[in-house]
């Protein structure tokens, strides 16, 4: 294992060291108030500027799209006579948040819907944005930026990042506000993100203590009801409640889990994992073939052929295998230590992780990603 993966293995550890001896957190940082959410919008649009890597004539919709869009601007084009390959079919989707107001700028995402080969350097026209209920809510138009590039010439190609897809940052405007269910009955009902019975507890706690009385119940591992205070009840009080809430600092439980990704090699360890006392020994063989031509030419002027024949050699070298003994590990950074010891890239961690939940020296749940 290099020096950087050791130091941003180590730099990760650390973070996850800090977090466990700082988890105090804030309640509107692990909980959200129910009914406050924000609305879901799409829409079908073209995507017009394109050098040459629009959508083609398979494309049917895009033509008929376009040849539509040129008859609203009193332009009768046979849908056969046109050529698109500098405009493609997209689907634009963007969140409007919460509150939102009539006249606020929102981001959406342009996605290509035909056998456009990039979106780079298109202009999305004026496009409506729907909600479920079928009303618009917003109108995206504006430059796409795709993050990367893609370049094709005489059937060679380099591209970078994902071109068929883009952002227009700010290309949404709403027409009408957001409606959102905040007031109901003087009751607030917090709820959690990620559930969990003794999180849950300790926010109807720290709101009870706070309040200096029992105005909140913890009603399952999710959902907090709180009683909005008489004095709180008046016109513009229910707000600064609210953000009373919000503020206030609790320990969020954490579940001791490690989580792997056998795809990237990415390797997590939550802060409250601990070892047993363990012994672990990790070692490798590498084995190297190599194939070489052997060209045998005849003599001049003789009825021999030329013969190829290959030469394989087979070199195998097996690294030393390292034993190294956890006398318990109740930290992430005591684990840390004891891997870097170890000298192994993060794959084999990922092995290493995995063997020791099957003895049961890991307690904590393992999660494959």
């Amino acid at each position: 294992m290099n020096k950087k993966t050791t130091y941003l293995i180590l730099l990760l550890f650390c973070i996850l060291v800090n977090f466990t001896m700082n988890g105090q957190t804030r309640i509107k940082d692990v909980a959200y108030v129910q009914g406050v959410k924000g609305q879901q919008l799409i829409g079908y649009g073209l995507v017009v500027g394109l050098n040459r890597t629009g959508d083609t004539h398979r494309s049917v919709f895009t033509q008929q799209s376009v040849t539509s869009m040129l008859r609203r601007f009193g332009i009768t084009v046979p849908p056969t006579d046109v050529r698109m390959r500098n405009a493609a079919a997209v689907m634009v989707t963007a969140t409007a948040p919460p509150f939102a107001k009539e006249g606020g700028v929102i981001d959406v995402t342009v996605s290509s819907i035909g056998d456009a080969t990039g979106l780079q350097g298109g202009t999305l026209l004026m496009t409506p944005l729907s909600g479920p209920d079928g009303n618009v809510y917003a109108l995206a138009q504006g430059p796409v930026s795709v993050g990367g590039f893609g370049v094709r010439e005489g059937g060679a190609e380099v591209r970078r990042n994902h071109t068929a897809a883009g952002r227009i940052p700010g290309g949404g405007v709403l027409e009408r506000s957001i409606d959102t269910q905040f007031n109901n009955e003087w009751n607030v009902a917090v709820v959690l993100r990620q559930a969990d019975f003794t999180t849950s507890s300790r926010i109807a706690d720290a709101i009870n203590m706070q309040l200096e009385d029992t105005f909140a119940e913890a009603v399952d591992a999710s959902t907090v009801n709180i009683a909005v205070p008489e004095e709180f009840r008046n016109n513009g009080g229910l707000v600064p409640f609210v953000s009373m809430v919000e503020s206030l600092e609790i320990m969020p439980d954490v579940v001791a889990r490690v989580v792997v990704n056998e795809r990237t090699g990415t390797v997590v360890v939550g802060g409250n994992v601990s070892i047993l006392p363990v012994a672990i020994s990790h070692g490798g063989v590498s084995i190297e073939i190599q194939t070489v031509p052997v060209i045998s030419q005849p003599g001049a002027f003789s009825p021999g052929e030329t013969v190829v024949t290959e030469l394989t050699t087979v070199a195998m070298e097996t690294e030393p295998a390292t034993v190294v003994a956890i006398d318990g590990a109740v930290t992430v950074q005591e684990i840390a230590v004891a891997l870097n010891e170890l000298n192994v890239a993060p794959r084999d961690i990922i092995a290493i992780f995995q063997a020791l939940k099957e003895t049961g020296a890991l307690k904590a749940e393992l999660v494959i990603m």
